[in-house]
């Protein structure tokens, strides 16, 4: 089988590793991916946005990916895929292989816990006891795993991530420097003024093939486990509370708060921002617009917005106001349309 090196791949050795097909030179090389105005030569572009068709024209990238429809735009060597998307990723990402560490424990990590001897465990990581670590597991520097903590085969941890006791990472995960998976809840019982903390006895499990971004934080559950099941993808900065169930395949974009105990389904999309309010439950494949606000369970998928649009700060600040008066506006029309249809009758 070819591996990417310093010379690349052909267009034919890319079709047999990932599919597709290859129309014109097959034997065109290329060793680097590029948009449609940056690439040059020995790169390969894509193209899967019709808008940007012009740009197909001006390239001077070697080969490009198209899909079907656009498969006689260009007389330049292709490949012919159902989502040129998808496969520029994938070309991505087999011409620049990730480097791997080397296998075995830095001698400044502290391990409680036996490493398997495919695992790589960087400067200054600490183990706990009864930790589980699956076949070549990556742990980089500074990471902290507590005790009974269990990490799935192929999985990587980048610098300074934390997993706090008995939470649960599955295979080929990929969490980001600065994550958080485990930390208390935001539990507290008033009590006379004060506040009583409540112990968060709850784990974290995360399925397989899920991705985490740098500075995410995920809570333990109050008493049932937080869950994020297989192939969720997770951006940036967000914050995950308590008992809360992410369901498969749903991706969230930066700084997206989800409060305790909501339940949000499979295949959703959640983008920048959102928040989204305790207790709820978010139907599978919904769409949540970026900024919004969810404040009650949605139980039909679609796309959903609660933003207000930018205007300029003096007619934003008319229009908000005008808001305020909504419900007053809503009970006088109420109170014509019933002294319209008595007369209607008196007529």
């Amino acid at each position: 089988m070819p591996v990417a090196g310093s010379q690349g791949l052909t267009l034919k050795e890319i079709a047999a590793l990932l599919g597709g097909d290859v129309l014109g030179d097959g034997e065109t090389r290329v060793s680097q991916v590029g948009t449609l105005l940056s690439a040059g030569s020995g790169q390969i572009s894509f193209l899967t946005n019709p808008k940007y068709r012009a740009q197909l024209d001006r390239t001077r990238a070697s080969a490009v990916i198209l899909s079907a429809a656009a498969a006689d735009s260009t007389a330049l060597p292709r490949i012919v895929s159902s989502n040129p998307y998808a496969y520029y990723a994938r070309v991505t990402a087999l011409l620049n292989p990730v480097r791997r560490p080397v296998a075995g424990v830095h001698s400044t990590a502290s391990c409680a816990s036996p490493v398997p001897a495919s695992a790589s465990i960087g400067a200054g990581v600490s183990i706990g006891s009864e930790v589980e670590l699956g076949e070549e597991v990556v742990i980089h520097s500074g990471c902290a795993i507590g005790d009974g903590v269990k990490i799935g085969p192929g999985s990587v941890l980048y610098p300074n991530v934390v997993v706090y006791a008995g939470c649960s990472i599955g295979r080929n995960a990929i969490i980001h420097s600065g994550a958080v998976i485990g930390s208390d809840g935001f539990g507290f019982a008033p009590e006379g003024g004060t506040w009583v903390k409540i112990p968060q006895i709850g784990a974290v499990r995360i399925g397989d093939d899920v991705e985490i971004g740098a500075n995410t934080s995920i809570d333990r559950g109050a008493l049932d486990d937080t869950v994020i099941e297989e192939g969720c993808k997770l951006d940036n900065q967000i914050q995950i509370a308590h008992n809360c169930v992410i369901g498969a395949r749903t991706v969230i974009a930066g700084c997206v708060g989800i409060a305790g105990s909501t339940k949000i389904g499979k295949g959703c999309m959640l983008g920048g921002a959102a928040m989204i309010l305790g207790h709820l439950e978010i139907a599978d494949g919904t769409v949540i617009s970026p900024g919004s606000m969810v404040m009650k369970s949605i139980a039909k998928p679609g796309k959903y917005t609660a933003l207000f649009p930018l205007e300029e700060h003096e007619r934003w600040l008319r229009n908000a106001a005008q808001v305020r008066h909504l419900a007053r506006l809503a009970e006088r029309v109420s109170t014509l349309e019933k002294m319209i249809e008595e007369l209607t009758k008196k007529g």
